[in-house]
């Protein structure tokens, strides 16, 4: 199912998603730049190993450009290929707006780099042996998207879905579409256990511990931020 558009207006722009989208697809224009050389090297560099962050490496890494804990922060902003940063911003173009709308632009930008951190942790604790770079926005958007379940069940989400060779659209209920995303992220989190390491994540190259623990951190933080207030 590829969410379209929801039918939740807001009485801000948006500013903070915006910036977060332009963020993403400049980095991505910059991965294109690099040679696949400088780019496995970028990625070691700023997408989070979580080896390094555990210290257990079998060989020490050589770039120490940054610290790895902020890789927490600044693999947020990487991706894997143009299907991996389409995905990511089309769910944050649709639902960022509402939770900033309600957060307010500081707030808001605090939740989402903290969704993110809390995301990327909790892959981490599944795979912290990973000599591989993982990365990708997909964390903190899923903390996005916690948040709104929680605020927004109601809001309709106009969703495309293949029949076969056929596509149709339907409106769902936002509890419904995200409900849905949720439980296949937690179902194949828990499969995924008994899976080896693939592409720093688990099987599929998908972090789904990511998706599944940015979703409940969302969840949690989107009340104390003041999800049921108005900035």
């Amino acid at each position: 199912m590829v969410p379209l558009r929801d039918n939740n207006p807001t009485t801000i722009t948006p500013f903070v998603t915006y910036g977060i989208v332009i963020a993403n697809i400049v980095v991505f224009l910059y991965q294109l730049s690099l040679t696949p050389e400088q780019l496995q090297e970028f990625f070691g560099i700023a997408a989070l190993v979580p080896c390094q962050l555990s210290t257990t490496c079998p060989i020490a890494s050589e770039n120490s450009l940054i610290p790895e804990w902020m890789t927490l922060i600044t693999s947020q902003f990487l991706h894997g290929g143009f299907l991996h940063l389409a995905g990511n911003m089309l769910f944050l173009w649709i639902f960022g707006n509402n939770i900033e709308d309600r957060l307010g632009h500081v707030k808001y930008l605090i939740f989402y780099l903290t969704c993110g951190v809390l995301a990327a942790l909790t892959q981490w604790f599944f795979s912290q042996n990973s000599t591989i770079p993982s990365l990708g926005a997909s964390g903190a958007i899923a903390g996005v998207l916690g948040a709104y379940i929680l605020r927004f069940p109601k809001a309709e989400v106009l969703t495309l879905i293949p029949l076969g060779f056929f596509l149709t659209t339907v409106r769902l209920p936002a509890f419904f579409f995200l409900g849905f995303w949720f439980v296949q992220q937690a179902f194949y989190s828990i499969a995924s256990l008994q899976a080896r390491t693939n592409v720093g994540m688990e099987s599929g190259g998908i972090a789904y511990w990511a998706h599944a623990g940015g979703f409940v951190f969302g969840a949690i933080l989107g009340p104390l931020f003041g999800l049921y207030k108005r900035h």
